[in-house]
């Protein structure tokens, strides 16, 4: 039987996509229309919602701050309602992923959007913020470029070449934390500044030497924060377009002449723009000094472009997932021989209950995955190598996956032998929970059945489900002849149990 529900839906001539970006300072969203083979922007939002303040040292986060950014996604979701969830993307970064509890914001925040939210890590925000550079200005072959983008919570170094990043980092200095953290009472000294300076620069040295070594032909400085300081150093004359190193220390001496940070006055800066701005100016100074920088110029592009970009590619043949699960494949030796059959049966089980359990291509997908990389424990041990498995993929930085995306498969992986933990689908939103469980049930049987690592064909595999029911029915010759196999579908009557599900093994 053919594999149905395997590939997602291609992109049509006419679609609408929309990509959000939830940051630490402002919400942005853009949606564009898929014409000729290419991505036409039709509208574009940006709300200036400031997370970050709001954010304490616990974790917390203050009303006002979480009622600014559910108040910005109910506008945003508006414009988007018609819109099916395979068509948005809507993607969290620092401030949410510094949240004591992000379930209770996001699932808050799904329901004023009126699609998922999803949070990325760092190292993912910095490749999705290099693919909308690229795209926006596709960088000369064979050259190599810097990026740099200074959020309100985080700034992500790449460094890439054509449109794949070569290395990628997210360091914990944006320009409302360290507003914040530098000039908590707004006052400004130059003493003040030049600490501040040591502290962020000592913290850039982490990647100075590496990155230097790599070296780059071209830097480019995206967001709203490059974008308002080469408007200033425009305005004052000390560049055109460009941010240079002469013109910092010319611009930072300007802001310096203010005592508060509420006396700023640069030609050029916006109000919305002024209590963080000396932050920006702070940060950028300490990556000019640690990267030996000698001109910046400014892309209007950011990681929304490339949460659009990146889209498209899941929709296509340029799914960035597909070629982290290789990789994970190849760097931890797995054999594949053996996870192509357990992927091969498992799409066999999916083909036959996607219907009644109301599963889509996305979760094929994910089941897919799951199957190439349900052995990756055993680089570990042996011993609870599938406990093994699902840590290394939580806690991995696995391009192209967010944050619920590894859950997911970590999920998966944890729960596809022995005794499901109850805490196996703790970290998944709930909207996920059923299937998460659905999912896991068919990863089992099919690993199960594999067992043996037999090439030997299954040529009988019938699973008939309802919502809590499962009958397995295979060819009687095939299972008189694997005693192993009938224990196994015998004792996973119990283990289904866990997950929800009455399992009936077809052995009468």
């Amino acid at each position: 039987m053919p594999n149905t529900f395997q590939t997602p839906e291609p992109i049509q001539e006419g679609d609408l996509l929309a990509a959000i970006d939830l940051g630490s300072n402002s919400y942005h969203m853009i949606i564009a229309r898929y014409l000729l083979g290419q991505l036409r922007v039709v509208d574009r939002l940006r709300e200036t919602v400031r997370m970050a303040d709001g954010l304490d040292a616990k974790g917390g986060l203050s009303e006002q701050a979480q009622q600014r950014a559910l108040a910005c996604l109910a506008r945003f979701g508006q414009r988007i309602r018609d819109l099916p969830d395979v068509r948005v993307r809507a993607l969290a970064t620092n401030t949410v992923r510094k949240l004591r509890d992000p379930r209770a914001f996001l699932v808050a925040a799904e329901a004023a959007l009126g699609h998922p939210v999803e949070v990325v890590s760092g190292r993912e925000e910095a490749r999705l913020i290099y693919l909308g550079v690229a795209h926006a200005q596709p960088p000369k072959p064979g050259q190599r470029r810097l990026v740099i983008d200074i959020g309100g919570g985080s700034t992500e170094f790449i460094i890439g070449s054509s449109f794949l990043p070569i290395e990628r980092e997210s360091l914990q200095a944006g320009c409302i934390a360290s507003t914040r953290r530098f000039f908590p009472d707004g006052k400004l000294s130059r003493k003040r500044w030049r600490d501040a300076l040591n502290t962020i620069g000592a913290e850039f040295q982490s990647i100075s030497s590496r990155y230097r070594a790599l070296g780059w032909d071209e830097a480019v400085g995206s967001s709203g924060t490059h974008k308002a300081i080469s408007e200033i150093c425009q305005k004052m004359k000390l560049s055109k377009g460009a941010i240079t190193a002469q013109a910092l220390p010319q611009l930072r001496d300007a802001l310096l002449q203010a005592r508060h940070i509420d006396q700023i006055d640069l030609p050029g800066l916006s109000d919305d723009r002024r209590p963080i701005i000396a932050g920006g100016v702070l940060v950028l100074e300490a990556a000019f000094r640690a990267l030996a920088l000698e001109k910046l110029s400014v892309s209007k592009a950011a990681m929304r472009e490339g949460i659009l970009y990146d889209l498209l590619g899941r929709h296509g043949d340029n799914d960035m997932r597909d070629a982290s699960v290789a990789a994970l494949c190849q760097r931890y030796g797995i054999d594949t021989v053996q996870a192509a059959r357990v992927e091969e049966t498992v799409l066999r089980l999916f083909d036959q209950v996607a219907g009644p359990w109301q599963l889509e291509a996305d979760d094929a997908q994910m089941l897919r995955w799951a199957a190439r990389l349900h052995e990756i424990g055993l680089v570990i041990s042996h011993n609870g190598y599938h406990t093994h498995g699902a840590y290394l993929l939580e806690h991995s930085d696995i391009a192209g996956f967010s944050r619920q995306e590894q859950q997911m498969l970590a999920a998966l992986v944890r729960s596809h032998r022995r005794n499901v933990s109850r805490h196996a689908f703790e970290a998944l939103p709930d909207r996920l929970l059923v299937t998460a469980r659905r999912l896991s049930m068919l990863l089992r049987l099919a690993v199960l059945l594999h067992r043996s690592h037999e090439a030997d064909p299954i040529n009988q595999l019938e699973l008939l489900v309802d919502e809590d029911s499962i009958t397995l029915q295979l060819d009687p010759g095939y299972l008189s002849t694997r005693p192993l196999l009938q224990a196994d579908l015998l004792g996973e009557t119990q283990a289904s149990a866990s997950l929800g599900f009455r399992f009936h093994p077809g052995l009468d």
